[in-house]
């Protein structure tokens, strides 16, 4: 009789051991965006997200948020659609039909906008290469040994390379040729030909050959003035006044291409100081790759100046006659002329370093280097170097980790963190979270031990 008592129990724990345990967790995969051309495709072969989509892009046909929420038919056809894969589409920046995307992309996402967004999400799929990869076939496709090219002029040394792969060629003769030609002593140029052959060049050639031409490092005034004539200002980029920056941002969200390609610039190069860089996501090819972006629109940003001490980056627009606007403009005109993320991104290229992720263990001895005196400017007749500016250099945190130096406290290197320094200085209230799942097995594994009093004088009898 006692036996099989003491049976019954063990077969009773083992059941609750197992109703406990219950099946293993399966990890959760995020949906996998596809392009808004082939979610439309898919939309349209389900009859019930086609009808709802047509009377969508009805109700948001000359209306506001507020007269679409007010529509019954608008608020049951936008609640299908968010959980259709349209919601979730993006583009590629490139792709056969990305203004068709882009369109599609907007008529759903501008009806789920609260108003108007100061910073909107890019409708682009997110940039997951680094500028290490950019160094690497750049030294391939160039042809040329760094070694003999460290002391030229690297926008001159840019300018070659281009010159060595036949589309790049052809495609910077092309917008060169356009953006020069006069058309009469009035007009000196068709400004909207010249952006449209811009945006074809950057488009269409690739990084490796773009990104030196726009973002060269130069110690030199002559080699400054050929970056800043890049993109053959005195067509694409000034005129006679400049206008005010909101308008000129109006302007851009007028146009799907315009406004994605501004969208994007925010989500990549807007500065955060949760970052070792300043860059979201530490990623300075996606700032930079947002910028060249921009390049052909009436937005077009560039250099201020052949200054060979600082960058600074600017729109042609001012903030004059703002109104009571004026702090919004300033704002917007701050993310392009006193950004830390795109001027860190722009001397990381022009010094060939890109931030290393990986976990630095610190050296036990530190030993503080030599005071470096300033080097005076150069003159014109002496070449670039690929050392970083004299007075602005903003050196990325990876190296001074991996010396375990801090960073001095400069204007342009307001902060870099460690990984803990991030965790408890940048973000003090974040706590340890503890896996919920991992709780409960903790919580069973307490129950079970509840159960060890009563079994063992039971067993014992």
């Amino acid at each position: 009789m006692i036996l099989a008592n003491a049976f019954c129990i063990v077969l009773l724990v083992d059941e609750m051991l197992r109703s406990l345990a219950g099946p293993p967790p399966v990890p959760a995969v995020p949906p996998v965006p596809m392009d808004c051309v082939r979610a439309t495709e898919l939309c349209a072969a389900d009859p019930g997200c086609s009808s709802r989509y047509r009377t969508l892009r009805q109700c948001l046909a000359g209306r506001d948020r507020n007269t679409l929420l007010a529509n019954r038919e608008c608020q049951l056809a936008l609640g299908v659609l968010q959980e259709s894969p349209l919601e979730r589409c993006r583009c590629k920046r490139g792709m056969k039909k990305e203004l068709q995307c882009l369109q599609i992309y907007w008529s759903i996402h501008l009806g789920l906008a609260e108003g108007e967004e100061f910073y909107e999400a890019s409708p682009y799929e997110p940039v997951t290469s680094r500028l290490s990869d950019i160094f690497r076939l750049a030294s391939i496709f160039s042809g040329m040994d760094p070694a003999t090219t460290s002391k030229s002029n690297h926008c001159l040394d840019a300018a070659k390379a281009c010159n060595l792969n036949d589309n790049c060629k052809r495609l910077r003769s092309g917008y060169i040729s356009t953006c020069s030609r006069e058309l009469s002593a009035t007009e000196p140029c068709s400004r909207r030909k010249c952006h449209k052959a811009l945006r074809q060049f950057f488009d269409r050639v690739p990084g490796e050959f773009t990104f030196r031409l726009l973002f060269c490092s130069c110690r030199d005034p002559a080699c400054a003035e050929r970056r800043r004539q890049t993109i053959v200002p005195s067509c694409s980029y000034e005129d006679k006044e400049k206008p005010n920056c909101l308008d000129l941002r109006g302007a851009c969200r007028a146009d799907h291409l315009c406004r994605s390609r501004l969208a994007d610039f925010h989500t990549n190069c807007q500065a955060t100081f949760q970052s070792l860089t300043n860059c979201p996501g530490d990623n300075f090819q996606a700032c930079l790759g947002s910028y060249a972006g921009l390049i052909g629109f009436d937005i077009t940003p560039n250099y201020v100046d052949a200054s060979t001490t600082s960058i600074t980056i600017s729109p042609w627009c001012s903030c004059k006659g703002s109104g009571n606007m004026e702090e919004e403009c300033e704002k917007f005109l701050r993310d392009f002329t006193e950004n830390p993320c795109l001027r860190n991104a722009i001397q990381a290229f022009g010094n060939g370093t890109d931030v290393n992720l990986a976990p630095k263990i610190p050296n036990p001895a530190v030993t503080a280097p030599p005071k470096v005196e300033k080097s005076p400017v150069l003159p014109d007749d002496v070449n670039d170097s690929n050392t970083a500016y004299d007075t602005s250099v903003i050196s990325t945190c990876t190296s001074l980790q991996e010396q375990g130096l801090k960073p001095n406290q400069s204007k342009e290197q307001s902060l870099c963190y460690s990984q803990a320094q991030l965790t408890t200085d940048v973000m003090p209230d974040q706590k340890t979270f503890m896996d919920p799942k991992a709780g409960s097995s903790r919580q069973r594994e307490s129950r079970i031990l509840l159960l060890i009093p009563i079994l063992i004088p039971v067993l014992g009898l």
